[in-house]
C-alpha cells in the first residue's frame, strides 16, 4: 500500500536550514509528481512545493520561494526539501504526498515536526 515517511524536522533558529526527506513507497514513484505541505496548529494544511515527475518544473507557494527548494531522486524513491533562512512563521508538521499541486492520496504520513525559535 501507499507509504510515506518524512523525516529530517527539528528545531531550529530563524535564519538557520533544515532538509527535510519523504521516502515513498506503494506505487510508481518515478511516474509521479510529489509536493510538500505544511500544517501549523489552528490552520489548515497548505501546499508548500512540487515537483513534476522527472523533477524539471517546480512550484512554490509565494511565502517560500527563494528559500526552499524540491527536488527527487527518482533511483531512491525519495523527495527532499531543502529549507534555508527559515522563519518562525515556517512552524508546522511537513508532510508529503504524490501529485502535483494536489494530494493523489488520501493517506498522510506521520508528518515531520520544523520548529523555528529562537
Amino acid at each position: 500500500q501507499v507509504r510515506f515517511v518524512e523525516s529530517g524536522g527539528g528545531l531550529v533558529q530563524p535564519g538557520g536550514s533544515l532538509r527535510l526527506s519523504c521516502a515513498a513507497s506503494g506505487f510508481t514513484f518515478n511516474n509521479a509528481p510529489m509536493s510538500w505541505y505544511r500544517q501549523a496548529p489552528g490552520k489548515e494544511r497548505e501546499l508548500v512545493a512540487a515537483i513534476s515527475r522527472a523533477g524539471g518544473v517546480t512550484h512554490y507557494a509565494d511565502s517560500v520561494k527563494g528559500r526552499f527548494t524540491i527536488s527527487k531522486d527518482n533511483a531512491k524513491n525519495t523527495v527532499y526539501l531543502q529549507m534555508n533562512n527559515l522563519k518562525p512563521e515556517d512552524t508546522a508538521v511537513y508532510y508529503c504526498n504524490a501529485g502535483y499541486l494536489r494530494a493523489e492520496y488520501d493517506y498522510w504520513g506521520q508528518g515531520t515536526q520544523v520548529t523555528v525559535s529562537s
